[in-house]
C-alpha cells in the first residue's frame, strides 16, 4: 500500500494545494455555464478596454446586432444613447431588448468580456496540460516498470532510448514539434505528453530497481505469483508516493510550457482562448490595459504554486512515513 493512502492526516501544503487545484478545476468547468460567450463582441466602441468593474447599456437591435453606451434612456419614440460624451438616437422599433452588462474583470482590445475568457481559458489550459500529464505518466510508468522488472536488454535498450531523449534540449524540442505539426488542441497535447515521459520512466525505473529485492517481492516469487500480478499488485502500488509527486510537479510545468507556446502562437489558437494567449493579446496594451496580461498571469503562477504544494506535501508524507518505518 502506498504511503499517502496510510497516512492519517495530510500536512497542511497538501490540503491548500489540493483545495487550490480542486477549485480552479470546478470553477473551469462550472464556470463558462454562468458567464457570457468568451467570444462575443458587443459594440467595442463602447466597450472595448474598460477596466474592471465597468457597466455598460445594451441595446440588441432587430438585425441581431447590438450597441452600447454608458447610459439610455427613451424619448418621443427613440432610445437615445450615450457613448464617450456623444449621443446617439435609435428607432425604438429596431431595439428588441435592453440589459445592463457588467464586466467585473474589465474588456478587451475588441470588448470581449475578460473574465469569460479566463474561465474558458482555464478550462483549455487545464485540460490540455491534466492530459498531456497522462499521457506522459502512461507512457513513463509503462517503460519505467518494463524496463526496472524485465532488466537485460530490454531495460538497456529503454534506457538508451530515454537517455537520448533527455539529451535533446527540451525548449527547442517543443518549439520544433509544435511549428511542425498544424497547431491544434491534439497536437498540443501529443507534443506536451510525448516529450515528459522520460523523467517518468526513470523515477519508475529506479523505484521498482529498489522495491523488486524486498522481502514482500521475494515472497510472492515463493508462492507462485506470476510476473505480471508482482508487477502491477506489488510494485507499483508501492512506487505510487513519488510517482505522484513528480505528477503534481510535473503538471505546473505542463501548464506553464502550454502558456508558453500559446504566448509564443504555437499552442492554443485564437479565438480558443488559453491563458497564454490572452497574455500575448495584452502585451500591446499593457501600459493601458495593465488586466489583459496580469490577470492570466496571475492564474498560472496560482496554478504552478498550487501543485508545487501537492507535491511538496506528499514528500512530507513519505518523509514522515519512513521515519516511522
Amino acid at each position: 500500500m502506498s504511503v499517502f493512502v496510510r497516512s492519517a492526516r495530510w500536512p497542511r501544503r497538501l490540503r491548500v494545494g489540493a483545495c487550490l487545484l480542486a477549485a480552479l478545476a470546478i470553477v473551469a468547468v462550472c464556470g463558462p455555464w454562468f458567464t457570457a460567450d468568451p467570444s462575443a463582441i458587443v459594440d467595442p466602441r463602447a466597450t472595448a478596454l474598460l477596466p474592471p468593474g465597468s457597466q455598460r447599456v445594451v441595446l440588441e437591435l432587430r438585425d441581431g446586432t447590438g450597441v452600447a453606451g454608458e447610459a439610455a434612456r427613451q424619448a418621443e419614440g427613440f432610445w437615445v444613447l450615450s457613448r464617450r460624451g456623444a449621443e446617439e438616437k435609435i428607432p425604438a422599433a429596431d431595439v428588441t431588448a435592453v440589459s445592463t452588462r457588467r464586466f467585473w474583470l474589465g474588456t478587451d482590445t475588441v470588448g470581449r468580456d475578460v473574465l469569460a475568457r479566463l474561465l474558458s481559458g482555464a478550462r483549455v489550459s487545464l485540460a490540455v496540460g491534466g492530459l498531456a500529464l497522462a499521457v506522459a505518466l502512461i507512457l513513463g510508468v509503462g517503460a519505467g516498470l518494463a524496463s526496472g522488472w524485465t532488466g537485460g536488454i530490454a531495460d538497456a535498450v529503454l534506457m538508451r532510448i530515454v537517455d537520448a531523449l533527455l539529451a535533446v534540449p527540451m525548449l527547442f524540442l517543443l518549439l520544433f514539434l509544435a511549428a511542425v505539426f498544424r497547431p491544434s488542441l491534439a497536437a498540443l497535447i501529443a507534443v506536451l505528453g510525448f516529450s515528459s515521459w522520460m523523467g517518468v520512466a526513470r523515477l519508475v525505473r529506479g523505484q521498482v530497481l529498489s522495491l523488486k529485492e524486498r522481502e514482500f517481492v521475494l515472497a510472492a516469487r515463493a508462492i507462485g505469483a506470476s510476473p505480471w500480478r508482482i508487477a502491477f499488485v506489488h510494485l507499483l502500488p508501492n512506487a505510487l508516493t513519488p510517482v505522484a509527486q513528480d505528477g503534481a510537479l510535473r503538471l505546473g510545468d505542463l501548464i506553464l510550457v502550454e502558456a508558453s507556446l500559446s504566448f509564443l502562437g504555437l499552442g492554443v489558437q485564437p479565438p480558443t482562448p488559453s491563458w497564454g494567449n490572452m497574455v500575448a493579446d495584452g502585451q500591446a496594451v499593457l501600459a493601458n490595459a495593465w488586466w489583459l496580461s496580469f490577470l492570466p498571469v496571475a492564474l498560472v503562477a496560482l496554478t504552478v504554486i498550487a501543485a508545487a504544494l501537492v507535491a511538496d506535501g506528499l514528500q512530507e508524507i513519505a518523509r514522515r512515513d519512513a521515519a516511522v518505518r
